[in-house]
């Protein structure tokens, strides 16, 4: 089979590709750079960071497979995919326990202020009776997005003693009892967002939910309350963010994904203390990448029997 990498995988994943396929990577490759590659692949294999459009797809007349090692297809051209019937599979599992993990190590440190805290003793300054916090247990997470990911959130939630609210695009009955049953309520977007001590966003980017956690809904946000987003930039108004940190109604936050991404790129949070931000790392774990990595070569062996 004729693989085009777009994005990294694993590396050993790559090694075992190249035994048994034609294995082009294209990490860092331009636009006009992967038209030329793309020209005799049948399988595309990215991740994000790398747009997949039509006119990239186009190039490749045996193109048939295309693999997502992960779960976002924000940077996909699903109308090309559909109408030209090409075999889109994902690969959101091994990443996904990567992002829960890296969520709730985000609320224990936005609520016992572990960076301030690394700061100030780095800088020489003792501050034990400066630094307060709160416990996790007893108060409510709101998970806006109880998909693969938010679930996964929720149900941590859930066994470190917390209060797990959340919400889904399409509820139902028997939804609803799923969720009881890992010890999430599901209620309103509007009642998650109110009630929630630590607001999580676990939504996929779309044209519905672009800019979705906006003015409105962060002013909505309870007093004195958290949130962490390692969903997609672009889903939350940073600036507007920016407003509520300010003023103190929102007491901190956490961004694995911005608007901006890349190097070179600043977030308009750099300059506060109270928030946390990453570079997009919530799946990078050695565990999660090798899983991604050997799920994509048993889709690849099984699509070249």
């Amino acid at each position: 089979m004729k693989i085009l990498l777009l994005s990294r995988i694993f590396p050993a994943s790559i090694e075992s590709l190249r035994e048994k396929h034609d294995v082009i990577e294209a990490f860092d490759a331009s636009p006009e750079e992967l038209l030329d590659l793309v020209v005799d692949r049948e399988t595309l294999v990215f991740r994000s960071g790398v747009d997949v459009t039509a006119e990239l797809m186009s190039r490749a007349a045996n193109l048939g497979l295309l693999i997502r090692a992960g779960s976002g297809l924000d940077n996909l051209d699903l109308d090309y995919v559909n109408e030209n019937g090409l075999e889109l599979i994902r690969v959101p599992g091994p990443g996904a326990r990567a992002v829960a993990e890296l969520a709730f190590s985000f609320m224990l440190a936005l609520s016992r202020q572990v960076l301030p805290a690394d700061r100030m003793l780095r800088e020489g300054h003792w501050a034990k009776h400066e630094l307060s916090g709160f416990l996790l247990e007893g108060k409510t997470l709101g998970i806006y997005g109880a998909g693969n990911i938010g679930s996964l959130v929720g149900r941590m939630g859930a066994a470190w003693g917390m209060n797990v609210l959340g919400c889904v695009e399409a509820p139902s009955d028997e939804r609803a009892n799923t969720f009881r049953e890992q010890g999430i309520s599901l209620v309103s977007a509007g009642e998650v967002v109110a009630n929630a001590d630590f607001l999580s966003i676990n939504v996929p980017l779309k044209e519905s939910t672009r800019g979705l956690i906006g003015p409105e809904t962060l002013q909505a946000m309870k007093q004195g309350s958290f949130l962490v987003n390692l969903a997609r930039g672009g889903i939350v108004d940073e600036n507007s963010l920016l407003e509520v940190l300010n003023s103190g109604r929102v007491l901190g936050a956490a961004l694995d994904v911005h608007a901006n991404e890349g190097e070179g790129k600043i977030s308009v949070l750099a300059d506060l203390p109270n928030v946390i931000l990453t570079p997009h790392i919530g799946a990078m774990t050695v565990d999660s990448q090798r899983g991604v990595g050997e799920r994509v070569i048993e889709i690849v062996e099984q699509h070249s029997r």
